[in-house]
């Protein structure tokens, strides 16, 4: 500070060792903290994936016939209370038209699930937006990564939705949710599955670059979506109790004598043998882009993502089967869906590998 004397009055004028307004926090982003966190986040998504084919193969989907996402935190604690819910329950068509003449303890399993469902994907919203807000408020956000994350955030935020619209269509006038609607839900999970994958890696790059999807990775992702989307018409439309045998469906490789839908679309969408059918074959072109995928990493010396991608899409067919074979037996079921998260993992790291940019003075 400069001490002037003017007209009889001391003044005091700031000078350039003294800056005249506090300087902005600087940020001090954490990428790899922040990465660490986006990958506990898809482990929990992947846990959610577990529960949710639970919840489906054991039909409890439709017990709990109300969505309050705060107050349906707490679950029933008094026979007053559980006794309510069942007489809620005992109201829709799922129980009228088949579950009719139910127990109490019959009632609490299938609630368990749908419940653990439900307030899994509570704390799984809880340990995103809280660390996101955390992270945000010290600026440790990298450039070009804050919109990325935000999008996770509404994601997430939509798919608590799309989960409750998929339950509200089972509660009107008929007994299962709509199997389209359930595809919506499921695709949804595993894209915000991969998406914090992707962006997990994409914050262990040097500098915090983003890869590129190639070229490979889209045909893929595309596939495997494809391939998902059908699992989940399966699921919905009951269409692995069809034909318990393979390859072929029964004596034929397709059966002769199948009701075709009109318009003939509408047997890839509503057809259980169709979709059945689809399913079962489309696996082999997910295992040719696997394949591919493979040789490319294999190229880069990425020998572990490639080796991983040729595991994971072998197991997966073999689980495929092997639900046929048995009937859709209930944790064979499970670990198939299960097992789909696990392959798309592969892929995302193996298309992230090919999408990397390069190392600056790599080639030094």
């Amino acid at each position: 500070m400069e001490i002037r004397c003017v007209g009889g009055h001391i003044t005091g004028m700031a000078t350039q060792a003294e800056p005249s307004a506090r300087p902005a926090r600087a940020a001090f982003p954490r990428p790899l903290a922040i990465s660490n966190w986006l990958l506990l986040v898809a482990a929990l998504v992947f846990v959610m994936v577990a529960v949710g084919g639970i919840t489906r193969l054991t039909e409890s989907g439709l017990s709990m016939v109300r969505w309050e996402p705060i107050s349906g935190t707490i679950p029933p604690l008094t026979d007053a209370a559980w006794e309510a819910e069942f007489d809620a329950y005992r109201a829709t068509p799922e129980y009228q038209k088949i579950n009719r003449g139910m127990s109490m303890a019959e009632f609490k399993d299938i609630y368990f699930w749908e419940y653990a469902h439900r307030l899994l994907g509570r704390f799984i919203g809880l340990a995103f937006a809280l660390p996101l807000l955390w992270f945000a408020l010290k600026r440790a956000i990298p450039p070009r990564y804050g919109w990325r994350l935000t999008v996770l955030l509404v994601l997430g935020g939509m798919q608590g939705a799309i989960g409750w619209w998929m339950v509200a269509s089972g509660l009107v006038d008929r007994p299962e949710v709509s199997h389209i609607r359930l595809a919506v839900h499921l695709l949804l999970a595993f894209f915000i599955f991969g998406l914090l994958i992707w962006t997990a890696l994409d914050l262990r790059n040097p500098g915090s670059r983003p890869a590129k999807l190639p070229v490979s990775g889209a045909w893929a992702f595309s596939l495997l979506g494809l391939q998902i989307m059908f699992g989940a018409y399966v699921a919905g439309l009951d269409a692995g109790y069809t034909f318990n045998s393979w390859p072929k469906m029964g004596d034929e490789w397709f059966p002769a004598g199948v009701a075709m839908l009109d318009p003939f679309i509408a047997n890839f969408v509503d057809n259980p043998l169709v979709v059945q059918f689809v399913h079962r074959w489309l696996a082999w072109g997910v295992a040719a882009a696997a394949s591919a995928l493979a040789v490319l990493a294999w190229s880069r010396r990425a020998f572990g993502p490639a080796i991983a991608v040729v595991v994971a899409v072998t197991i997966q067919i073999l689980l495929g089967i092997a639900t046929l074979l048995s009937g859709v037996e209930l944790w064979i079921a499970v670990a198939h869906q299960v097992m789909a998260a696990v392959l798309l993992a592969t892929f995302v790291v193996a298309a992230h590998v090919l999408g990397r940019p390069p190392v600056l003075g790599a080639e030094a």
